[in-house]
């Protein structure tokens, strides 16, 4: 064995990964010192010992602080992992003990989070009444970090591109079309043929730089001859875009089943087609490594159940 290999499995413990975290987060012995309520001296001689035991110099030190070597960046990227295990077990054994059968942490696309959340969550309340539920919105593409690395147990949206999800397992929910939305009251909302020409002189809502939906639109519009519109605003928000939309003659690029569902908020579908293979279908995607929980398998089956039904009423 190693000597890395045997500090590691004999010797490594969770207070060594909880002053890699914050060596790594501070970048200053004092402050370190500070937060964990020791001294100075304390910390340097818990670093120079772990750096001693694995045989490896983890950080430089300079006047201006320290600073994480090759082996003490790929050392931190896994302690940090581990902590939210260690973070994610203690709230298992929490709930276990407390009666709670378990809480999920969920990220969501802000565009699915008013059409197919309610209804899971309620039938995952039925299903599972004991089972706590944090959920967090923002776009896939920032969700999927924080799913790597454990802080959360799933992420529902707009599935990743297939060469981008090695080491994910994933559920089709929904395979909703994006359309080119309009008010009811706009003034291309009554013309029955449309050229891509015609949407110059309007303002657009797009999805954000970096989203799964924008750099295929994009592409669509150069395909077209059109350059990005001047004037537009980008969110992931289908409240925010349903209302600009209607109250300023513009349109939108979204899924049809996440515009607002209230007659009175209720979006128009333009006669421009947009490729089916635009983006791939809304899902919901977990770490193979990691699996599901029961309580976490419970929320897929809900949200497949939830899915079922908006499909069907469609």
């Amino acid at each position: 064995m190693s000597q890395i290999d045997s500090y590691l499995q004999i010797n490594l413990k969770a207070r060594h990964l909880r002053l890699l975290v914050a060596l790594d987060d501070f970048g200053n012995l004092k402050q370190v010192a500070d937060i964990s309520h020791v001294t100075v001296p304390a910390v340097s001689k818990a670093l120079a010992e772990l750096e001693r035991g694995l045989g490896l110099e983890l950080f430089t030190r300079s006047t201006q602080g320290v600073r994480p070597t090759a082996y003490g960046a790929c050392l931190i990227r896994h302690a940090r992992a581990m902590m939210v295990n260690i973070h994610n077990a203690r709230d298992d054994l929490r709930a276990l003990t407390s009666g709670v059968e378990g809480k999920i942490q969920v990220g969501i696309s802000p565009s699915w989070t008013s059409v197919l959340m309610p209804t899971a969550l309620a039938m995952l309340r039925q299903r599972s009444p004991g089972t706590n539920v944090l959920v967090t919105e923002a776009s896939t593409t920032n969700l999927l970090p924080d799913l790597w690395q454990g802080k959360l147990d799933m992420v529902i949206g707009r599935l990743a591109p297939r060469d981008a999800i090695d080491g994910l397992d994933e559920i089709e929910l929904l395979d909703e079309p994006v359309a080119l939305l309009t008010g009811h009251q706009h003034p291309l909302a009554n013309k029955k043929k449309l050229k891509w020409s015609d949407l110059k002189p309007y303002p657009w809502v797009l999805p954000p730089a970096g989203s799964l939906l924008r750099a295929p639109f994009d592409r669509i519009l150069e395909r077209h001859g059109l350059a990005l519109p001047l004037t537009y605003v980008e969110t992931l928000s289908s409240h925010l875009a349903t209302s600009y939309i209607l109250m300023n003659h513009a349109i939108g690029v979204m899924p049809f089943a996440a515009a607002s569902r209230d007659p009175t908020q209720s979006l128009h579908v333009l006669p421009l087609a947009l490729p089916k293979l635009l983006i791939r279908p809304v899902g919901v995607m977990w770490n193979k490594s990691r699996g599901l929980t029961p309580a976490a398998q419970a929320m897929v089956d809900s949200l497949q159940k939830a899915a079922g039904q908006i499909q069907a009423a469609a």
